[in-house]
């Protein structure tokens, strides 16, 4: 489905009950399924991430797991299954998920003495896994293509005979999703250190019951700051902590140098626009990549020059983001550069060579969620595939419709406009 978006005269500046992450969620999960009588599971996201490792872990006897395109589930499962001893599951995704590299985490549990075989491509889902006890050690991994392989790697690490040494090779991304995972681990009783940036250590034990509590998403707050920074709205965001163990939390001064104030309140934040904006950005996202794609629009569409560097993995999401990012801006009149690992925008503009703007989403929820804001500068846009919020943030139109955004099913308007000529007809008639 795709929708046509138009903004109303002025939004309602609403409290927006925003989703849980999914990144407390799914370690949370693994976690939970690794500790001897595990305390009752909060309240976790309600999204397709999070749902893909339920269902996983719903069923101890299924020997076939096909996670979609759920990139954590995939990596996490990965070292999850090859623990579970006597087990033997194929684990698959979606066609881009067979084309998303997993051998980092492969080659490292295969040296902590993993059975693993590549069902297809070597280097890609989807694996059969044969669970056995692993006896852990020290290990080398490469960090710079995702931080999950460490976490992953991580959370199985106490059940392992030796416990676990990983030395971290490459610039290593999204570090603070790291030391989530280390406090989650720590919260149930598991020792761990993560040293000078590229040593972590866990030790061999067993995790003991905790009550683990799931803040709300800083990522889909990003969404909201967006919003804020577009308009002279402001909002009310619940459930989300300025101490979050997230790394998305950067977010607020991220979007503060665009003209967005992020106040702590009792039920969460609260965000509103200012004048007050830096002239050009110069930021690396190097731990925080989640947040390109909204930080770029804004930029843009404020008239903001960037250079956000420190995005490599982009390429490897659920689509090449880099790529797309320079596609769908380049409909806007903006023409950004992609160079190396960074994404540039020197504020050079050209005229829009079309009366409708539409917006491809490549099978990527956080694409449709940043450019839909996009219909306050030009209303009348179409995102296309607006079912792929489902992935993090299913309510996120119903959110829009609250702040009075008006969504449009084309599909509807030719009906009307094959209805209206139908009437037309039968009163020629």
């Amino acid at each position: 489905m795709d929708y046509i978006i138009l903004p109303p005269d002025e939004l309602n500046e609403i409290a927006v009950d925003l989703p849980l992450s999914k990144s407390v969620s799914n370690r949370v999960l693994i976690i939970s399924a690794l500790t001897p009588g595990a305390a009752p599971l909060p309240e976790l996201a309600e999204c397709d991430d999070t749902r893909a490792i339920i269902d996983a872990l719903s069923d101890s006897d299924r020997q076939e797991v096909n996670v979609g395109a759920a990139g954590t589930a995939m990596r996490f499962l990965t070292a999850f299954f090859a623990r579970q001893e006597g087990r033997s599951v194929v684990l698959d995704g979606s066609e881009r998920m067979r084309n998303r590299p997993i051998s980092p985490l492969v080659d490292a549990l295969r040296k902590l003495g993993a059975d693993i075989e590549y069902v297809g491509k070597e280097g890609f889902p989807p694996l059969k896994i044969n669970g056995k006890r692993l006896a852990g050690g020290e290990v080398e991994v490469d960090a710079s293509v995702s931080s999950q392989f460490i976490s992953a790697l991580m959370m199985i690490a106490p059940t392992m005979e030796q416990g676990l040494t990983l030395r971290l090779s490459g610039d290593v991304v999204s570090a603070p999703y790291i030391v989530m995972t280390l406090r989650l681990m720590e919260q149930a009783g598991v020792e761990a250190d993560f040293v000078g940036g590229n040593l972590v250590t866990v030790k061999s034990g067993a995790y003991r019951p905790a009550r683990f509590e799931v803040d709300a998403d800083w990522s889909a707050a990003a969404f909201w700051m967006e919003i804020a920074a577009l308009s002279t709205s402001e909002f009310d965001l619940r459930r989300i902590s300025p101490k979050s163990l997230q790394g998305d939390c950067a977010a607020a001064g991220f979007f503060e140098m665009l003209g967005v104030v992020t106040e702590e309140t009792d039920e969460g934040v609260h965000v509103s626009p200012s004048p007050e904006m830096h002239a050009r950005l110069n930021i690396n996202l190097s731990e925080n990549p989640d947040l390109a794609q909204p930080l770029a629009v804004t930029a843009c569409l404020l008239g903001v020059p960037f250079r956000f560097a420190g995005l490599s993995t982009l390429r490897d999401k659920e689509t090449d983001r880099l790529a797309a990012l320079v596609n769908e801006l380049s409909k806007l009149s903006f023409d950004l550069e992609i160079d190396d690992d960074a994404l540039v925008w020197e504020g050079y503009r050209r005229p829009v060579d079309a009366d409708i703007i539409t917006i491809d989403t490549y099978s990527d929820h956080r694409m449709a969620m940043s450019f839909a804001p996009v219909a306050i500068y030009a209303p009348g846009i179409i995102v296309r595939d607006v079912e792929v919020v489902s992935k993090s943030y299913p309510d996120y139109w119903n959110h829009l419709v609250e702040a009075g955004f008006n969504l449009i099913d084309p599909t509807e308007l030719v009906g009307r406009k094959n209805d209206e000529e139908a009437e037309a007809e039968e009163a020629e008639e």
